[in-house]
C-alpha cells in the first residue's frame, strides 16, 4: 500500500531535496526569505490537489478558493476553542473541506464541462458573500476572524498550557513554534507528504479510472462502471488539499478572511496548473512557484530599481527603457504574468513540463546520432570488393 516503484521513489527523493534546500537555490533569486517560501509551499499544495481533479479527471473548478477559505475559518476556530497545537487544527480543516466538498461535488457533479464549470464558480461566490456579510457571527465578516488572549481553548485548559507572555497566543506543532524558519520546514515537509500522496493516486487503479474519465467518460459508462463516484472522490479529496492548504495559511498567519474565497484565487488556481502542466506530478508545483515569484518580486520592483537597471544608458534611452519596463512591474506585474500564460499555452500546450520533455527529448536525439557512426566513414572502411 505504501510502496513506491523506483522511478517514484527517486522522483519523491529528488522532491524532497528540493523543497528542503529552497533557502539555498532561491537565495540568487532574492525569494529566500520563509514567508515567500511558505507560499510557495502552501501553494503547491493547493495546485496537487487540484490537479488530481482537472488533470487527472478533466473537470475544471472555478470555485477551489471555496475551500481554502474553510480551511483557514476552521483552523482559527479550533486555536480558538481548543488547542494552540497545530495538529487537531490541521486535522479539523481537512475533515470540514471534505465534507463542504461532498456538499458542494453532489450537486456541481450532476452536470460535466463547463456547466460544472459555473456551478463550482457560482458556489464560491456564495460562500464569498456568506463569509463576507451574512455569516459574520462565524467570520467576522471584512475584518476577519483573529485570535484573542481571552479565547476559551478548553484542551488547553484542561491540560494546563497557558500563553506564554503577554501578546497574542501563536501556534505550535508540540512546542515548536510555527513563525519563520520552522513554519516553513514545518509546511515543506506536508508537502512532501501530499506529493506522496498523490504520486499513490496516479499509480493506483483509482487513479487509472480518472484518467479513463477524462479520457472518455460516456465510454467507461458503456463498459459498465459507474463513474460518479470516482469523480466525487477525485472532488472531495481536491478539495481537501486545499482545505490542508488553507489551513497552513492560518498557521504561518494566525488570521482568517473572506479575500482568500475570491474568485481571483480560484483563477490562480486553475493559471497555476496550466502553467506548470496539468495531468503531470510536478507541473502544477512549478506553475505555483512561477506564480507567487511573480507576484511576489515582479510586484515589488519600482521606478528607482529600474533606474539603477538602466542606469549604464544614455539619459534619453534610460527614461524610454525605465517608461517601457515599468508597465510590466510593480502594479503591472499581471501584464507579465499574462504574457507568460500566453507564450505557455501557444508554444507549449502542455506547459512548462511539456517544454521539459521536449528539451529531454532534443538532447537524447542528439545524443544518439553522436554515437551514430558516420555512414561517409563507414563506407571508406569497407573493404573493396
Amino acid at each position: 500500500m505504501l510502496s513506491l516503484s523506483r522511478k517514484d521513489l527517486v522522483t519523491l527523493a529528488v522532491f524532497a531535496a528540493i523543497v528542503l534546500t529552497m533557502p539555498i537555490w532561491l537565495a540568487p533569486f532574492g525569494a529566500a526569505y520563509p514567508g515567500l517560501m511558505q507560499k510557495f509551499v502552501i501553494y503547491a499544495i493547493v495546485a496537487i490537489g487540484f490537479n488530481i481533479l482537472f488533470g487527472l479527471t478533466g473537470y475544471l473548478s472555478f470555485g477551489h478558493a471555496a475551500f481554502i477559505g474553510v480551511g483557514s475559518y476552521t483552523t482559527i476556530w479550533s486555536f480558538k476553542l481548543l488547542s494552540m497545537n497545530v495538529v487537531p487544527a490541521i486535522a479539523l480543516a481537512i475533515v470540514v473541506s471534505g465534507v463542504f466538498a461532498l456538499v458542494i461535488g453532489y450537486f456541481s457533479l450532476k452536470r460535466t464541462g463547463i456547466y460544472f464549470s459555473i456551478l463550482t464558480l457560482a458556489f464560491a461566490q456564495m460562500c464569498y458573500s456568506l463569509a463576507y456579510s451574512v455569516l459574520t457571527p462565524i467570520t467576522n465578516g471584512e475584518t476577519g476572524l483573529l485570535l484573542a488572549r481571552g479565547d476559551p481553548r478548553f484542551v488547553d485548559s484542561l491540560l494546563g498550557i497557558q500563553a506564554s507572555g503577554e501578546g497574542l497566543p501563536s501556534p505550535t506543532f508540540f512546542g515548536m513554534g510555527m513563525i519563520g524558519s520552522s513554519g516553513f520546514y514545518f509546511c515543506a515537509a506536508v508537502l512532501i507528504l501530499a506529493f506522496y500522496v498523490s504520486q499513490k493516486i496516479f499509480s493506483s487503479p483509482f487513479g487509472m479510472t480518472l484518467r479513463g474519465i477524462k479520457s472518455n467518460q460516456t465510454r467507461m459508462n458503456y463498459t459498465g462502471y459507474n463513474t460518479k463516484p470516482y469523480t466525487l472522490a477525485a472532488f472531495v479529496i481536491s478539495g481537501m488539499f486545499a482545505g490542508l492548504a488553507g489551513a497552513l495559511m492560518s498557521i504561518t498567519d494566525p488570521l482568517a478572511g473572506a479575500e482568500r474565497m475570491k474568485w481571483t484565487e480560484s483563477g490562480n488556481i486553475v493559471l497555476m496548473t496550466i502553467l506548470g502542466g496539468a495531468g503531470t506530478l510536478v507541473g502544477p508545483v512549478i506553475g505555483a512557484w512561477l506564480i507567487k515569484y511573480f507576484e511576489n518580486i515582479f510586484s515589488a520592483i519600482n521606478e528607482t530599481i529600474l533606474r539603477g537597471v538602466f542606469g549604464i544608458l544614455p539619459e534619453g534611452m534610460e527614461d524610454v527603457a525605465v517608461a517601457i519596463a515599468s508597465k510590466f512591474v510593480g502594479e503591472g506585474w499581471h501584464l507579465t504574468l499574462g504574457l507568460l500564460f500566453v507564450v505557455v499555452v501557444v508554444f507549449l500546450p502542455g506547459g512548462v513540463m511539456e517544454g521539459v520533455r521536449r528539451l529531454t527529448a532534443w538532447f537524447t536525439s542528439a545524443r544518439r546520432r553522436k554515437d551514430l557512426p558516420d555512414p561517409a566513414e563507414t563506407t571508406k572502411t569497407q573493404p573493396a570488393e
